[in-house]
């Protein structure tokens, strides 16, 4: 359920002492499924000067002028479809000034920026029915509050139906809305029969108005300490952090170090925090399970905590109960020091399967039109990041180093910089970083870049991603350092699983081409099915000797962003394999299930070409274990195999030289590269492999890790191959 705080700025959420502003504050970044929204009687160019304070909380949505301007709080741009709607028949500042100039207790306030409203100084002896039938006469309605100001509004302006008309677009309940006010012009804001707060404090025309009214929190504290005890009340506020030591802190203070910037906030005793949402090992009922791959990130934080790194792994722990403990009665994992971030199902699958799969995933694979936006997932999003900053903070001793992973915590760096200033938080981008221009097409982009903006260094696996994230933050002050530093694999414990499995090994009869990946749009496996149909209708050679081995597992369950992918690539698997089989030989074999990195290496060793064609791709790291696995096992019949890769995936800026490179964009050129690959001579396999076995080289995963934990804390980056 979507949960929308509508507040007032002056006397409402200005209003209290410094610590109760602070309080609130700090909830809400604790709380990001609360959603603020701003009703206000400033305009914009006001609202930008208050948005300088750090104690504000950054709305988004912002009802200005009295409810005669609706601002988009991302980018602070007006929401023009809305706004026209509210300002239908205002004749016009001009007009109004004309027809009330004979009024003389009018004072205008020349002194406030107006948009679509006039706003006057007017004592209360001087409301006459005479002036306000002046107004309506223009076809316009008035709000007086404060026994001082008088607003002249167009006829469908105010803060209740500028709340109403929104709340409509966006599909808002009444029952998911609280609304907080302390004067008369906010008394629309209460006829809407949502949730609503009367601060302490407020002016006493707007309680006589509201008395008797079961549905308004009257709580004693004035400002923002009332609205802190109304979403208490309401139970949309988790009780406030202990301010003794952190869960997790460890045995000893950390380094010394200069002042906490909030004293009353938990600090713990790492000087290392590393932060992945997805957890190294997963229960199968019985025990821990590592993934299936020896190689990618999981395998490599857990190889560099395992030798000796410091510090603490932060993860989410899905369905986790804290009150039973982390990991409830199933025991604790051995050997790594884990600190879960416990989360309920519903904010994990509006987190991972929507927000991430089908909103931000689409934009990271240069497919912007793909994307699906939901206002809810997206609340989700903001929950789950706030919960990891919150343990984070907790873990983290005072200017310790943060390491995130990944676009899943993208809103991270910007909540510790206001939690923890003292941290220096660095994110390695594991899949690719879009272009500006995709990057911008999401309604939230706003709200990452800032976030973007407050990490001191970003890493990346080429220089294209690298430079894709600086347009991105282009203008933004003091952007992060960048660097490009590729992630390898853990090559020695492939080649020995390599020459165990080999001994093994009998070769596969006919050509087999591999692709091994998990289904996805981006990684193109209906491309192939069709490249493999067309390159058997121009190479009747082929027929009956050729297969494709793909070997698809499904996404984890719940995600249903590649539900049309997974039904078009089963439904053109039948039509190729209809169309060309003859007696027990079909061109496809498709494997929709996991295999474990033994039964990879096996696949590996039967291959004559693996065949990379991801649209988009981070790295790639089962290229590298193809060069690992056949760099020093020659095939008995046909030497090395072939490596064919995209030109998109990260993988082609080290491995470009010696691999085909295809386009995966190009239906021809798939089909070619692929007949070209299965042509090579065997002295051409065995030059080609030889340099990509030279261009792998021979750095492991735990020395990457190593050098960008270096990079990060040290401001420098050491050893890097390339910084900007």
């Amino acid at each position: 359920m979507s949960r929308i705080l509508v507040t007032d700025l002056d006397g409402t959420l200005l209003g209290g002492t410094q610590d109760d502003r602070r309080r609130l504050r700090d909830a809400l970044a604790r709380h990001p499924e609360v959603t603020p929204v701003f009703a206000t009687g400033r305009g914009l160019a006001s609202i930008r000067e208050v948005l300088r304070d750090p104690l504000v909380p950054r709305p988004r949505w912002i009802i200005a002028d009295v409810g005669a301007t609706v601002i988009d709080g991302t980018d602070l741009t007006r929401v023009d479809p809305v706004q026209e709607q509210l300002r239908t028949g205002w004749p016009g500042a001009d007009r109004v000034h004309a027809a009330l100039r004979r009024f003389p207790g009018l004072t205008y306030q020349h002194g406030v920026v107006q948009d679509g409203r006039c706003s006057y100084h007017l004592a209360p002896d001087r409301l006459t029915d005479e002036l306000t039938a002046a107004v309506e006469g223009l076809g316009c309605t008035w709000e007086y509050s404060a026994d001082r100001y008088f607003d002249v509004l167009p006829p469908g302006a105010s803060k209740g139906n500028a709340l109403r008309v929104l709340a409509g677009k966006l599909g808002w309940q009444p029952e998911e809305i609280l609304v907080a006010g302390d004067s008369l012009n906010d008394l629309s804001l209460y006829r809407l029969g949502t949730h609503a707060v009367v601060v302490g404090e407020a002016e006493p025309a707007l309680l006589t108005a509201l008395s008797g009214d079961p549905r308004v929190h009257r709580p004693d504290r004035a400002g923002a300490a009332g609205i802190h005890a109304a979403l208490r009340e309401l139970g949309w506020l988790s009780p406030d952090p202990d301010p003794g030591p952190g869960p997790g802190a460890g045995p000893g203070p950390g380094p010394a170090a200069g002042p906490d910037p909030d004293p009353g906030r938990p600090v713990g005793g790492h000087s290392l925090v590393v932060a992945y949402h997805r957890p190294p090992l997963h229960w199968n009922g019985d025990s821990w399970q590592p993934p299936s791959s020896p190689n990618g990130i999981l395998p490599t934080l857990t190889s560099a905590f395992t030798g000796g790194l410091p510090g603490v792994w932060v993860t989410a722990l899905v369905g986790g109960d804290p009150d039973d403990g982390p990991y409830g009665n199933r025991p604790y994992p051995a050997g790594l020091p884990l600190s879960p971030v416990p989360l309920d199902p519903d904010s994990w699958t509006g987190y991972f399967h929507r927000a991430c799969k089908e909103t931000l995933w689409p934009v990271l694979m240069s497919e912007p039109g793909r994307s699906v936006f939901d206002e809810r997932a997206w609340a989700d999003y903001r929950t789950v990041n706030a919960r990891f900053a919150e343990h984070i903070s907790a873990q983290a001793a005072p200017d310790a180093t943060v390491w995130l992973h990944d676009y899943n915590l993208w809103l991270v760096p910007g909540l510790l910089r206001r939690l923890r200033p003292d941290l220096r938080t660095g994110l390695f981008h594991h899949t690719p970083f879009p272009a500006a221009e995709a990057f911008d097409t999401l309604p939230v982009a706003a709200e990452l870049r800032s976030s973007l903006a407050c990490l001191d260094w970003a890493g990346f696996h080429t220089e294209d991603f690298a430079a894709h994230f600086r347009r991105t933050l282009a203008g933004m002050p003091d952007p992060p350092r960048t660097t490009v530093h590729p992630l390898g694999i853990d090559r020695p414990a492939v080649e020995r699983l390599a020459r165990r499995r080999a001994a093994q090994h009998l070769p596969a009869a006919g050509r087999v081409v591999l692709s091994v990946e998990r289904l996805d749009y981006a990684k193109a496996p209906i491309q192939k099915v069709d490249a493999v149909d067309h390159l058997l209708a121009r190479r009747p050679d082929l027929r009956g000797r050729l297969t494709f081995r793909l070997v698809c597992p499904p996404p984890e369950p719940g995600i249903t962003a590649y539900d049309t992918t997974r039904s078009r690539l089963e439904e053109r698997v039948i039509e190729v394999n209809t169309a060309w089989q003859t007696g027990d030989w079909q061109p496809i074999d498709y494997l929709p299930g996991r295999l474990s990195s033994t039964e990879v290496v096996d696949e590996y060793l039967k291959a004559d070409v693996l065949w990379v064609t991801s649209l988009q791709d981070g790295m790639n790291l089962t290229a590298k274990e193809f060069i690992a696995t056949r760099a020093g096992l020659p095939h008995p019949r046909t030497g090395p195999g072939v490596l064919v890769l995209s030109r998109h995936a990260g993988a082609a800026a080290e491995l470009g030289a010696a691999a085909l490179l295809t386009d995966p964009h190009s239906p021809e050129d798939l089909s070619t590269v692929l007949g070209r690959a299965l042509d090579l001579t065997p002295a051409e396999r065995r030059a080609r492999m030889n340099r990509l076995s030279e261009l792998l080289g021979h750095e492991r995963p735990t020395e990457w890790a190593t050098r960008i934990v270096h990079a990060i804390r040290s401001g420098c980056a050491d050893g890097s191959p390339s910084t900007t």
